[in-house]
């Protein structure tokens, strides 16, 4: 296999420069180790995924492949890919997203295809897409650029690897991990077939999102396995389905080995990526990092950790969401159903318990529940999340009733 990749990568020269191995100061300092960031968000189109689709397509350019139209299905990142791939090569081709994708992925992928691409919104998840995009391209005679699942993207995707190998400063000790994310499997299988005779299978930590743990399931049951229930925050990961290839390539791994990550950890990183490194990420291109502060410390300290920054496809209008979510991880954002009696001064009362960090985001009365209280929908955010224990302690002393549903799924997702 290296030698194909390494063929590979000298082909994508042609199409675009290497990303850069970067060692971090910040994470380093952070968690006492060398941290080195393989930064794919800087590819041009800020994903590795132009690396798959490229090797799949070059290989398809000759005789009647050239004239064929091309199909592709993607959350986002594959499709940009895929795009660039099309107005590179010249060839015409359709590309099928969930309704769900964020709007800037879609306008990326419409401005890297320009005058070569037209893009169907199908489907609410990315596997119901995939289906519309395979039935296309079958009634169509269209060849179909798989995300994930074929020996070509998964070739392609290994280019990361060879790019970190020769990248790697010279005289170091070689590094002793590397942690990536997975969705469809594509990059893992790639990455792990390609350094096969040289890291242990020890040297790897596999992230996915909480919410769509297609590997972790299948390591688990012994074999491949559809999700019945996908989360789609982290819409460049969230598959229900992790490849029957890359399964292949990576049953040899245990189940401990791969970490599933809480979306709203994802948002911590984010934030603080962006705010700290001025580093944008999406939440499947901080799936990797926000590892890092989910192991033990021991488990990373003094180590040499390559980290995959998958991509940096974010769409801004996301962001508030991204910080509440952060906020309420970490602890400092709570949202209360509060009991407040209804008569004059109960509301002064109430405020007079609060801290002097504590800051009432969100105040919104719901309605009567009795004749002498009413019920409050508020929201409150504070600098330490030992200050909510204070003010619940507070509450109770001054008799008033109150529910948390900070962490309740169904009724965040309904009032707040």
């Amino acid at each position: 296999m290296r030698d194909n990749v390494i063929a590979a990568k000298t082909a994508l020269r042609d199409l675009c420069d290497p990303t850069p191995l970067q060692r971090n100061v910040h994470l380093s300092a952070k968690f006492d180790a060398d941290i080195y960031l393989k930064r794919e968000d800087l590819s041009p189109v800020r994903s590795y995924k132009l690396r798959g689709a490229f090797n799949f397509m070059r290989k398809r350019m000759g005789g009647e492949g050239a004239e064929k139209l091309f199909v592709c299905a993607s959350a986002g990142n594959h499709a940009q890919g895929f795009a660039f791939c099309c107005r590179h090569f010249g060839v015409n081709g359709v590309v099928f997203m969930p309704v769900t994708t964020p709007q800037q992925k879609i306008d990326k992928t419409r401005t890297f295809g320009e005058g070569f691409i037209r893009i169907e919104l199908v489907g609410d998840i990315f596997d119901v897409c995939y289906g519309a995009a395979r039935a296309f391209a079958a009634d169509h005679d269209g060849i179909l650029v798989p995300p994930f699942d074929d020996p070509d993207i998964i070739e392609g995707q290994a280019t990361v690897a060879s790019e970190i190998e020769e990248q790697w400063p010279e005289g170091e000790d070689p590094f002793d991990l590397i942690v990536m994310p997975v969705g469809g499997g594509g990059l893992a299988a790639g990455v792990t077939s390609y350094f096969a005779d040289r890291l242990p299978d020890r040297a790897y930590l596999f992230t996915e999102p909480e919410g769509a743990p297609s590997l972790k399931r299948a390591l688990t049951d012994g074999a491949v396995v559809t999700l019945d229930e996908v989360d789609n925050f982290v819409d460049g990961a969230a598959v229900a389905r992790i490849g029957d290839a890359n399964f292949e390539a990576l049953k040899r791994f245990s189940a401990d080995q791969v970490m599933a990550v809480p979306e709203n950890a994802l948002c911590v990183t984010m934030t603080e990526m962006l705010n700290v490194e001025g580093v944008v990420l999406e939440p499947a291109g901080a799936l990797a990092l926000t590892a890092l502060s989910r192991m033990p410390a021991e488990e990373v300290r003094g180590r040499r950790i390559v980290v995959l920054v998958s991509g940096g496809n974010f769409d801004f209008d996301r962001l508030p969401d991204v910080k509440e979510r952060a906020m309420r991880y970490l602890g400092v954002k709570k949202y209360l159903v509060l009991r407040l009696p209804q008569r004059p001064g109960a509301l002064k009362d109430f405020l007079a318990l609060l801290g002097p960090d504590d800051d009432i985001a969100r105040f919104e009365y719901l309605k009567k529940s009795a004749r002498n209280f009413g019920s409050i929908l508020i929201g409150i955010e504070t600098s330490r999340p030992e200050n909510f224990g204070v003010l619940f302690e507070n509450l109770a002393r001054n008799g008033l009733k109150y529910q948390d549903i900070t962490d309740n799924e169904v009724l965040a997702n309904l009032i707040i």
